[in-house]
């Protein structure tokens, strides 16, 4: 008797496990990349940290901090990745590399970005100097972060950082 109960009982958590965990891993990190077309050459990836995209762009590298560390109470970096060939001009949509919701101003900004047109000198005037630049064989990426809260993840109970 003690054994067929514990026996149903272990059936019964495998069966749990099984049904709850893909869900558990989906719900605790959704992967919601993609391309948001605004125009024949403008428009820009909203990109997760640690993605396929990210991997398949090549801006796994970008200077992200995230904010479920337990040390950041909630604060972080996004970052946008901007790819220039050799004379400087946007040679890909650019990308922001963003771990909550994207905010509004910078999509704005990154969205009036024109590939094949848009210069260094004009993203530098929008965003200042990148914070990192990677050279490429065909070009550089450049990145800027940008410092971001999420109140979801801030596990101090209120006391500040």
């Amino acid at each position: 008797m003690i054994k067929d109960l514990t026996m149903s009982v272990r059936w019964f958590i495998a069966l749990a496990l099984l049904i709850i965990g893909p869900f558990a891993l989906a719900v605790s990190w959704h992967d919601d990349s993609h391309y948001v077309s605004l125009g024949p050459r403008t428009g820009y990836y909203i990109v997760r940290p640690g993605s396929a995209l990210s991997l398949q762009l090549g801006v796994d590298a970008a200077p992200t901090i995230d904010t479920a560390s337990p040390f950041r109470h909630g604060y972080g970096a996004d970052a946008i990745a901007l790819r220039f060939n050799r004379a400087g001009i946007l040679s890909a949509p650019p990308a922001y590399i963003v771990q909550a919701t994207p905010n509004e101003f910078y999509t704005r900004r990154i969205g009036s970005l024109i590939r094949g047109r848009s210069s260094s000198r004009d993203v530098q005037a929008f965003f200042g100097r990148p914070q990192r630049r990677e050279a490429r064989s065909d070009g550089v990426i450049t990145y800027y972060t940008i410092q971001v809260y999420n109140p979801f993840e801030d596990r101090s109970g209120g006391r500040g950082r």
